[in-house]
């Protein structure tokens, strides 16, 4: 395993890194065991990073996350978890907004508490996009404005952000006092948008991690989760994809997981799987070569998909009218 500086933050940080989405339940339903094994498996394989959010699976994944993390060397492994975007167990897409102080503050105790840790290396300032954005201005005034304090109180080493919005980025690495971002869907087969990002983050010294490989289920080479905002026709260009890849012998999810990841311009590249056969699968496929030749007819396949604007706000207002939709099956 490689490691990488993490923008300026004295972070060394494996060129892959671990995702706890997954461990919420976030892409169907798991076993907390093998849960567990994925997270050792991780560790064993040089893995140090791993991230997770309150909001997955209503705090799921990080009592299943901490729960694996008992009893290893804190100095093994770097942590993120996130604030300000609250989901109850089962309440896909039924989220709480809330970037005051208090709640930040709060929010922080709960998940040290469920993680077994009393230090976060970074936080991440989580989906202030969302709902229309009508508490972005909120999140980037009160909300980065807790993360300062509580990174000069040294409750938290390093501030970054986790958004989807390419304009929101360009804001942030431009204006803000960001150490990290946490940047998905942006350098994938179907988005490389991430790239305008990089000389303002080689100039301050921010560091990127590079999200969503698979463009969340859209180039696993499963059938993409039901919550996501692509359309048929959208589907359908990623499964021709996917068949193209086939027809080569490779799968569709190993060309996105080496596209990825085999980039140096990204510290790291985070991945979420609950399973150990898969953490094991994708280490191998990153050390593997690339197929060029495909990855090229690959890339034209999806070229009506291309740096597509996915709208995660419509996808979660069909499901407040359908509540059933999207549930993982």
């Amino acid at each position: 395993m490689k490691y990488n500086s993490l923008g300026k933050t004295g972070l060394k940080v494996s060129c892959l890194s671990l995702g706890a989405s997954a461990l919420g339940g976030v892409y169907g339903n798991v076993d907390e065991a093998e849960g567990i094994r994925a997270v050792h498996t991780a560790l064993d394989l040089g893995i140090n990073y791993f991230d997770v959010a309150p909001a997955y699976g209503g705090t799921v994944a990080e009592t299943v996350l901490g729960k694996a993390l008992k009893g290893i060397p804190r100095e093994r492994y770097y942590l993120s978890t996130k604030v300000g975007k609250y989901t109850q167990p089962g309440g896909y897409g039924d989220d709480t907004l809330d970037y005051s102080r208090s709640r930040i503050r709060a929010s922080l105790e709960e998940s040290a508490r469920r993680l077994g840790t009393d230090y976060f290396d970074l936080i991440h300032l989580h989906d202030f996009e969302y709902q229309h954005r009508l508490h972005t201005e909120w999140a980037l005034a009160e909300g980065l404005a807790a993360l300062v304090e509580l990174k000069k109180e040294g409750r938290i080493g390093y501030v970054s952000f986790g958004i989807y919005p390419m304009d929101l980025w360009h804001r942030i690495f431009n204006t803000l006092p960001a150490d990290a971002g946490l940047v998905h869907n942006h350098y994938t087969l179907s988005d490389t948008r991430a790239i305008e990002l990089l000389p303002m983050a080689r100039q301050k010294g921010i560091g990127i991690i590079n999200g969503s490989p698979f463009a969340s289920g859209l180039l696993s080479g499963r059938e993409a989760p039901d919550w996501h905002p692509a359309t048929e026709d959208d589907r359908r260009c990623f499964h021709e994809a996917k068949e193209l890849c086939e027809r080569r012998g490779v799968p569709l999810s190993k060309l996105a997981l080496q596209f990825s990841s085999q980039n140096p311009d990204f510290p790291t590249t985070l991945f979420s799987s609950s399973r150990a056969e898969s953490v094991r699968r994708n280490v191998q496929w990153h050390a593997d070569p690339l197929d060029s030749d495909l990855l090229a007819a690959v890339r034209r396949a999806l070229a009506p998909v291309m740096n597509k604007q996915w709208d995660y706000d419509a996808a979660v207002d069909r499901r407040r009218i359908n509540p059933l939709e999207g549930v993982p099956k």
